[in-house]
């Protein structure tokens, strides 16, 4: 059995909304999706790293009580949460297929610390760096 970290979430304001742009849009798959009464566990994997697992995870109860949850969302929203990093080996030819599938950009490929990177953000707020991982 291997050891390690197997889940990562993000908080997203829908679970539908995110679920479609990570699988549509970004082109991962889906690894779970259970309910338990109104929690739902979500995941998702890169297509390449079938051994991560994204949880796609919606502030409320049981977990969190309604002010926090609120709290949660609005601090998605504004982009305050860290941001998350997707390498891929050509950054200006993710980025050209990405906006054909609808991605919204807050930064185009740009050359810097020798490698060229890119920004966007989910439907949520949560920001994303795209890295090109070598040349």
């Amino acid at each position: 059995m291997s050891q390690g970290i197997d889940v990562v979430g993000l908080y997203v304001r829908d679970q539908d909304e995110a679920l479609s742009f990570y699988v549509d849009k970004l082109g991962f798959r889906v690894h779970t999706d259970v309910r338990n009464g109104d929690y739902r566990w979500l995941t998702v994997q890169h297509p390449d790293q079938p051994s991560f697992q994204l949880g796609l995870f919606a502030p409320g109860p049981p977990v969190h009580d309604a002010a926090t949850a609120q709290t949660l969302r609005a601090m998605v929203a504004k982009g305050a949460m860290p941001p998350l990093v997707l390498a891929v080996p050509d950054c200006r030819a993710a980025y050209d297929r990405m906006v054909t599938r609808g991605v919204e950009f807050t930064q185009e490929p740009i050359d810097r610390y020798g490698h060229v990177d890119a920004g966007f953000r989910d439907p949520s707020g949560n920001g994303w760096k795209m890295i090109e991982s070598g040349r």
